[in-house]
């Protein structure tokens, strides 16, 4: 059956037809069958969030659109359906972009054995890293635990180009059954914030280059110190157009690097590489150490003296913590999906330190919130800011959210957007308003725990519990 020209090209975290080596190799080969499988049977432990979802969705129709009608959508296990697909319609070679989260390497390669058995050819490409987990290793074998020595041996690889598929050249047939339309696969609900979605995101392929040629134009000139600043428009805004594939980060890479050897701005694309790196490294962690998304890597933490407080959780949740930034940053991510990432930093320190409430419920709730949420990044991150990671940030390191907001916000423009109702208040309150006489308030329309919460913790006192318990488990040393 091998000898048969018909192929599969599996489309996964790779919406995209441009720099799609899976896709690329497969149009050499014969007629294509593009198809996408919504599998909830193998991440049962992580299935897609909301946010997630509603991206996800809008990114298959615009794949589809671009594909002139041809991309087929199932739903259920891929074993399954890849078997009754090869068997029906003679199929002899199936291709795929590699995935790297643990039930999707699992998964992958039980269906590439089951395949082979069957007498087909299956081929897997690198479609989503600049280098792959086994590409980045110290000199003995085993993987980097530290991003720095990891960002420095990755920097001296060369980056890799793809070819680009000529869509004239490729070659579609049709199942007449099993296929599941789009609609059915209901990845979303009509309702107010998904429709309002749609004016913050434009996702899929086209997205994804629009917004590459915006930040290029727009923000890369000032992203080393302007992407700390929530107000300017200075980051890159690729991540989920990063994660779902729409853009490979080749592409993004090489445009970027051009752009800033023709205008001067290597300095500002060394930057943005490190952050592409830091993608790189979380999913080089996750790899090697599968159990991060549920387990402290530093087992000293196994102790930590958590917190359960739902009253606390849910203030944090909907934004009304009684700190503007803090607020400011979780109303964005409830109304668009998205939380420029100094303020993720933020958000992530006051509830696992100031709140003691443990990472691992933040990262869930980040899961379901973020257009981007990627495992990797996701949990990689918020063990860094607990402390618990490889690479953590130093205990005592617990983000003060009035400081911050100070120096980050400093005319509360961010602030303003996201916490609307704190618009009258004086420059100099702001950024805490717990801290300013009430006659100050009153006298601008504003009263605590009617228009505004106060500050649900007190940060001094709050801080020095965070730093009794961190000394508790002797982790100064780390």
């Amino acid at each position: 059956m091998a000898s048969n020209p018909k192929a599969i090209i599996w489309f996964r975290q790779d919406l995209r037809l441009r720099d799609n080596p899976a896709l690329t190799y497969a149009a050499s080969v014969g007629e294509i069958l593009p198809i996408y499988i919504l599998d909830e049977k193998n991440n049962a432990n992580f299935p897609l969030g909301r946010a997630s979802r509603w991206w996800l969705n809008h990114s298959l129709w615009s794949l589809n659109k671009s594909l002139n009608g041809s991309l087929c959508t199932f739903r259920g296990d891929p074993i399954k359906i890849m078997e009754e697909l090869v068997s029906t319609y003679q199929i002899g070679n199936v291709f795929w972009n590699r995935s790297y989260e643990p039930w999707q390497v699992e998964r992958d390669t039980a269906i590439k054995s089951k395949l082979q058995i069957m007498g087909i050819k299956v081929e897997s490409f690198n479609g989503s890293m600049l280098h792959e987990p086994w590409e980045v290793l110290k000199s003995d074998g085993h993987p980097y635990r530290v991003f720095t020595p990891f960002y420095k041996q990755h920097r001296i690889k060369a980056i890799p180009r793809t070819d680009t598929v000529d869509l004239d050249n490729l070659r579609f047939f049709k199942p007449n059954q099993h296929v599941t339309d789009l609609k059915s696969l209901n990845l979303i609900s009509q309702n107010d914030w998904s429709t309002n979605m749609l004016s913050e995101w434009i996702p899929g392929e086209r997205g994804g280059e629009k917004a590459l040629k915006l930040f290029l134009d727009q923000g890369l000139f000032q992203y080393k110190l302007g992407r700390d600043f929530p107000e300017r428009n200075a980051v890159s805004q690729l991540s989920p157009y990063l994660h779902f594939g729409e853009l490979s980060p080749f592409r993004v890479w090489n445009e970027v690097n051009n752009y800033a050897i023709s205008e001067n701005l290597e300095s500002q694309a060394e930057h943005f590489y490190r952050e592409l790196v830091w993608r790189e490294f979380s999913c080089s962690l996750l790899y090697y150490f599968p159990e991060l998304t549920v387990k402290n890597i530093n087992k000293r933490f196994d102790a930590f003296p958590w917190r359960e407080s739902s009253e606390f959780l849910c203030k944090w949740q909907d934004g009304e913590t009684g700190y503007p930034l803090i607020d400011a940053g979780m109303r964005q991510l409830s109304r668009t999906g998205y939380m420029h990432n100094r303020v993720r930093m933020i958000t992530a320190s006051f509830l696992v330190k100031n709140l003691l409430i443990d990472w691992r419920v933040g990262a869930e709730w980040f899961w379901d919130s973020l257009v981007d949420a990627d495992l990797a990044n996701n949990y990689c991150s918020w063990q860094w800011v607990a402390g618990s990671g490889v690479d953590a940030a130093p205990y005592f390191r617990i983000f003060n959210p009035v400081t911050q907001s100070k120096k980050f916000d400093s005319e509360a423009k961010y602030i303003k957007k996201w916490v609307p109702e704190l618009v009258p208040c004086p420059n100099k309150y702001i950024h805490d308003p717990s801290s300013a006489p009430s006659k100050e308030l009153q006298q601008r329309g504003i009263e605590l725990d009617k228009d505004y919460p106060s500050a649900i913790v007190d940060l001094k006192t709050t801080r020095e519990a965070a730093l009794a318990a961190y000394k508790s488990l002797k982790v100064v040393s780390q």
